[in-house]
């Protein structure tokens, strides 16, 4: 990427919570470009830097060697100037059950364009609310961006939950040769449809009434759930993963057991989801093309249909187009269905 460009770039994080940040580091590492974020998290009850950001913020400077100011924990504007990428095998704790799964994203542009091979090592929480599960890593977003030429894997060491974390993700990524445009604008050929409780240290009638709640919404047999007991975690968690995998692309809408709601409220929310889903012709879910937006820019250009567009998708749109020589476009198809270009 061209790293001429050495002004330092303003950003208000007003508009945005940690997703508006950690894209920042993304772009920030590949582009070589230094920004100053604003007002972090700035409409959130609780604004400013939180344990799984700051751990995004020093994982982002140890992989390129950064300056940074601002680094602590609820700090509210953030200056990083990005130095050069360095491969490495890198551990991070996030020392909470912050989301591994959003450091491994924030890492993973950089470490696809430093000059070797790098192994991650990340710790703290793998099953989170508002952040994808290792699962929805693994078999959704990943196979995507490897048709696009990424070589990486990723492995679950061990499941970790709120609040206590103490999960492992780990994953191996190799740098990439050639980045190749997107173009998923069709499911293809139906493969299966397939649910997962996983669940440790709580109650088992829990995790049956996921299962046969889910299963009424959506007109499968209970036993098309399964139910995977996780007590190697280290504190109570519960996880309910429903998914739909086609020949170009697989979706998988989930649950987390959250303090003060039911079982039944957890299982029809991932439930209804799958459903949604599955009703439109849409290949991409709404979670999946907030993840695509980088890797379709750093190809240069592509093309997906998506159910809908959320604000977080267009806030992250106007970003990239901050840090990239590249322009998103939006269109309205047919039955609701929406055409993200990018060129």
């Amino acid at each position: 990427m061209s790293k001429t460009n050495t002004s330092i770039l303003s950003i208000s994080g007003d508009s945005g919570g940690g997703q508006l940040l950690r894209s920042s580091l993304s772009l920030a590492l590949v582009t070589g470009r230094a920004f100053r974020m604003t007002n972090i998290r700035g409409k959130r009850p609780k604004p400013g830097l939180m344990r799984q950001h700051l751990t995004c913020v020093k994982a982002a400077a140890e992989v390129c060697g950064a300056d940074v100011e601002g680094a602590d924990l609820g700090s509210t504007e953030l200056v990083f100037q990005p130095g050069k990428i360095t491969a490495g095998d890198y551990c991070f704790a996030i020392g909470s059950g912050g989301s591994t799964t959003l450091v491994l994203q924030t890492l993973l542009p950089a470490l696809l364009h430093a000059e070797a091979s790098s192994t991650l090592r990340i710790e703290g929480g793998t099953h989170n609310p508002m952040a994808p599960p290792f699962e929805f890593i693994g078999q959704c977003f990943l196979p995507v961006i490897q048709s696009m030429g990424v070589d990486a894997t990723v492995t679950l060491e061990r499941p970790g939950f709120m609040q206590a974390g103490g999960g492992v993700l780990t994953a191996e990524i190799w740098p990439i040769k050639k980045w190749k445009k997107l173009k998923l604008t069709e499911r293809g050929e139906p493969v299966e449809t397939f649910g997962r409780v996983l669940h440790a240290h709580l109650p088992g009638e829990i995790a049956q009434r996921e299962i046969i709640t889910a299963s009424k919404i959506l007109e499968w047999p209970e036993n098309h759930i399964d139910l995977r007991y996780a007590n190697d975690s280290t504190g109570p968690g519960n996880a309910i993963l429903l998914g739909a995998r086609f020949a170009k692309v697989c979706e998988i809408s989930t649950g987390i057991a959250q303090l003060g709601k039911s079982a039944e409220a957890v299982a029809t929310g991932a439930a209804k989801g799958l459903r949604g889903y599955l009703a439109s012709t849409a290949p991409v879910g709404v979670h999946l093309a907030d993840q695509l937006l980088l890797p379709m820019a750093l190809a240069g250009g592509g093309v997906f249909h998506t159910l809908s567009i959320t604000d977080h998708t267009r806030t992250n749109m106007a970003l990239i187009e901050q840090f990239l020589p590249v322009k998103f476009s939006v269109e309205e198809l047919a039955g609701g269905v929406k055409r993200i270009g990018c060129g």
